[in-house]
This record gives C-alpha cells, structure tokens and sequence, in this order.
C-alpha cells in the first residue's frame, strides 16, 4: 500500500478536523487515514467518516498516547499499513496541514528515519515554555541531542522507527519519550520546517490545568528514560 498510514488521535475535534482531512486528499505522501475518536462528546467521528477516515471510536477517553496506539494497530491489523511509513497528525492543523509534505518527505527521501514538525502556535501565550523546557532539557542530558519543538506531535517516521518507540509513554509524555526512545535505539531524527500551525492552549484556568498534566506526564516519561547509574 502505497504512502504513508496517517493516524489522528482526535477528541472534540469537530470544528478543525474537515479541514485537516480535505488537506490530507491533496497530499503527494498521505495513504490511508485512521481517525482514533478518543470519546468525543462532538461530531468527530462523524465528521471524520464524511471527511473519508476510517474511524475507530474509543467508548471514553483514554489519553493522546493510548489512542495513537490503538489507532496504529488497527491501522495493521486492517490492511491499511502504508509502505512509506508512519504518520502522526494532530487533528487541530486545519487548513495548514497543505505544509505537511516536507515531514513526510524526508523520511520518504531516506533522509531520516523519524521527522518532527516545526510548527507555529496560533494565539501563544507563553505559558508553554516551562512544560517545553522540561522536555528540551531532559531529552538533551539523556540522549545529547537538543530539540528545537520536543513537544510537536506530528511526526512522520519508518516502521522500524515505530517498532523503536513502542509502547508509548503515557499521556502528554509521549514525543518526549519518543524522541528519547528513537535516538537511543540510533534512529536519526530530524526536525523539519513547515508552514504549519496547530491551536495553541490558552491562559485561562483549564489552559493551566492542562500545561500541569503535562508536565506531570513529561516527568513521568523523562523519570523512567532516567540515565543509569
């Protein structure tokens, strides 16, 4: 099968998901396309059906990191595992996901075997940098290498370089253990420019809720990716 099996973990996702998908049957790169419903209360996986995603609807919420998983495995398990690779998308880029072919591309190119997304925030506010800083810093003192983006989630990569990652860190932890995982296991990563953007987390109370879950899953991931003594 041709491309690059595309997996968009999406919960409530229904007001960007159309565009995001309609994005996807423009690109040179893009195969198969798997929506994981992690337990909406919207219209996302409806929207994702009409949009022409295969869908698999989770009963409840069960984490970013749980869903991609899933997503990945039924993905296989269906005959709908591309030859070009892995692709990770998050639902929320929209019109800019037309950005998208560069990260594909390098991993198709042989370039690397996993590809991270340089993207821009619509409407940051700054509070990010000390869950970014955590990651940036913890990947650097276990593997060396420094990210610019240690959180982007939307990453291309080989199937040995999936194979290198799994399982997943829990929950919002999973780039920062996967990049981990990946150079430990002497993949070669690269982050790559696009025009992308994704909808940043805002400032208001449940904005900070979420930066402080991630953080607690950052620290999880890092802690059990911790250097030997």
């Amino acid at each position: 099968m041709q491309g690059f099996t595309v997996v968009v973990p999406a919960k409530d996702e229904a007001e960007l998901l159309p565009a995001t998908l309609a994005g996807l049957t423009r690109s040179a790169h893009a195969g198969p396309v798997v929506v994981v419903d992690d337990g909406s209360t919207d219209a996302t996986a409806e929207l994702a059906r009409a949009g022409g995603a295969e869908v698999l609807s989770l009963p409840r919420s069960r984490g970013k990191a749980a869903a991609v998983m899933a997503g990945v495995e039924h993905a296989t398990r269906g005959g709908l595992r591309g030859d070009s690779g892995l692709l990770l998308l998050d639902a929320d880029v929209g019109d800019s996901v037309e950005g998208l072919e560069p990260v594909m591309a390098a991993v198709a190119a042989g370039e690397c075997d996993l590809a991270i997304a340089r993207y821009v925030a619509r409407g940051a506010t700054g509070g990010h940098g000390l869950v970014v800083g955590l990651a940036r810093r913890g990947i650097a003192s276990r593997t060396g290498w420094t990210a610019g983006v240690p959180l982007s989630g939307i990453r291309a990569m080989t199937w040995p370089a999936w194979a290198a990652v799994s399982p997943l860190a829990r929950g919002w932890g999973v780039e920062t253990g996967m990049t981990i995982d990946a150079l430990r296991a002497g993949m070669r990563v690269a982050e790559v420019d696009t025009t992308m953007t994704h909808r940043a987390t805002g400032a208001g109370l449940r904005a900070q809720v979420h930066r402080g879950r991630q953080y607690v899953d950052v620290h999880r991931a890092l802690w059990a990716r911790r250097p030997a003594r």
